[in-house]
């Protein structure tokens, strides 16, 4: 029971990475919430949905499919909601970021309908017994993904002229555009693979929950900000693992309260007061320049 419970918690808290890893790598950049990162991942999810229901792809195909495509709406996103703008007024490309996350949840309600969609199973679903329990497949399939893709991009943010590129741009885009580095590129390519990482997350939310709606978007941005701020702001690392606990933190809540008192989302933002309060750096330390 306790082995199944930690791997549930593993899988729903590398989801959680993925989402606050964009946050993350978006706040570095720009010193801006991207309101609307829940809704690109909302449009990752029905995107990996309609690719297997018109397809019938396979997991490994539909999954970067849906983060091309995922890349490219953040592309959209910071090229007409966030460029023209983010240099003239200092608020408002949060205010655009709120209004593109209403276009698209609407945009999502009209081709999608309001209730939830039946997610299809894209994998043969088998139990693997260790010991004497009995462990989802698909679960750990999930999380060995999310691992995955969080290895691949550290190892780009650590070790590529990418990912110098990006730390300098988090650090001072004016000492960043003196070093040569072409700031408005790394940004859009920041915007890009921050939505990728959403979109996956959102294939994976449909795998794990078997549906997928219109309004998901705002659960997991919320749970993904909980995330960034429980890591450290601009602290990609601490976002990684940030997701980690408050997965784990999650399960362990709803193992130990009855589920009909349903406090697992008042356990959550109760993290956020608490880390606020009494430690506003993060657990991990802020990783945010001045410039």
């Amino acid at each position: 029971m306790v082995l199944q419970q930690l791997i549930n918690g593993l899988m729903l808290g590398a989801t959680y990475s993925l989402v606050a890893i964009g946050y993350t790598l978006i706040f570095g950049v720009l010193r801006l919430l991207h309101f609307a990162h829940g809704e690109v991942l909302m449009a990752g999810s029905f995107m990996g949905l309609y690719i297997i229901l018109w397809t019938g792809l396979p997991l490994y195909i539909t999954l970067p499919l849906a983060m091309v495509v995922t890349g490219a709406l953040g592309l959209l996103i910071e090229l007409f909601a966030i460029r023209p703008i983010r240099k003239d007024f200092h608020l408002a490309p949060l205010l655009s970021t709120i209004g593109v996350t209403i276009i698209l949840q609407n945009l999502a309600i009209k081709l999608f309908g309001g209730y939830g969609t039946k997610f299809p199973d894209p994998l043969t679903t088998e139990n693997i017994r260790i010991g004497p329990y009995m462990i989802s497949s698909a679960k750990i399939l999930i999380l060995g993904i999310s691992l995955f893709l969080m290895v691949i991009l550290y190892f780009v943010i650590a070790k590529t002229k990418v990912g110098r590129a990006m730390r300098a741009v988090s650090e001072s885009h004016l000492t960043a555009g003196f070093l040569g580095v072409n700031v408005d590129r790394i940004v859009l390519l920041t915007f890009g693979i921050a939505s990728a990482l959403a979109g996956a997350a959102g294939v994976m939310v449909g795998i794990s929950f078997h549906a997928v709606s219109p309004f998901i978007g705002l659960t997991f941005a919320l749970k993904g900000l909980v995330v960034m701020l429980l890591g450290g702001l601009g602290n990609v690392v601490g976002a990684m693992i940030g997701g980690l606990i408050l997965g784990v933190a999650e399960v362990i809540s709803i193992v130990l309260i009855p589920p009909e008192i349903n406090l697992q989302d008042v356990f959550s933002f109760g993290i956020m007061i608490l880390i606020l309060i009494f430690k506003p750096e993060g657990l991990f330390g802020s990783r945010i320049g001045q410039g």
